[in-house]
């Protein structure tokens, strides 16, 4: 199993890496989904304070430590280069506004508040709950929560691609990334020892698979946008 941990660890920030170095080199985050980091940074911080309780396999709680680390840099990447409200908007998979305009903000302040909030009050409820009776329910509860969230990262990109009928604007290497992640979790899910992979994982993983694979079905389709024959191949290379 030493590979498939190791894999799981490393190979998620090398794709986004590619994404992040995009978005810095196109000047423009448009056609990408910032909620892509919003997910990623709240089910990888609920899967740090999960493994406090539930102990896990030590690469799942490094995997959420690097990506925290990999999912900001992007944040702060994407809102560096928001096109102007009256363009493409990388708020593509909200079509109408939220509430307070959540995660809609034009200002960056809010995205770190959000995030400091969210995390302290994370710490303060682990101070107050840990060694009562109550924490083995909320460790379980957190992880059940952070592993939900997780598997509908694709969901905000598949509803954006489809809005638009294109792919543009999200890169190849990060779709590859979340395929041949797929693969490495399902094979280090179900052919790990019993009880070091909660079931959770493994069914919220089976899940993320499923739509993980009809982005590439979207890919096929829609390419960079519409053509003459309804679709044109994309030319974005990895």
């Amino acid at each position: 199993m030493g590979f498939f941990s190791t894999a799981i660890t490393n190979i998620a920030p090398i794709f986004y890496a590619d994404q992040i170095y995009s978005i810095h080199r196109t000047r423009s985050s448009a056609g990408f989904s910032l909620d892509i980091p919003l997910i990623m940074l709240v089910a990888s911080i609920l899967k740090m304070f999960y493994w406090l309780g539930a102990r896990f396999a030590l690469s799942l709680l490094i995997q959420a430590a690097i990506m925290i680390v990999m999912q900001l840099i992007l944040l702060h990447v994407a809102l560096t280069n928001r096109p102007p409200p009256n363009n493409n908007t990388p708020f593509a998979a909200a079509p109408t506004p939220r509430p307070y305009n959540f995660w809609q903000w034009r200002s960056h302040r809010p995205y770190w508040q959000f995030l400091t909030y969210f995390t302290v009050g994370l710490i303060v409820m682990h101070i107050l709950i840990a060694g009562t009776s109550l924490y083995p329910s909320y460790s379980s509860l957190l992880g059940m929560v952070g592993l939900a969230i997780e598997a509908i990262l694709p969901l905000p990109q598949i509803f954006a691609n489809q809005r638009a009928r294109s792919t543009k604007g999200f890169r190849p290497s990060v779709l590859l990334n979340w395929l041949v992640g797929d693969v490495f979790k399902m094979c280090f899910f179900f052919l790990s020892g019993d009880g070091a992979v909660p079931l959770a994982f493994k069914v919220c993983g089976l899940f993320q698979a499923s739509c993980d694979a009809y982005l590439g079905v979207q890919w096929y389709m829609f390419g960079n946008g519409s053509g003459p024959d309804g679709f044109e191949k994309n030319e974005i290379p990895l």
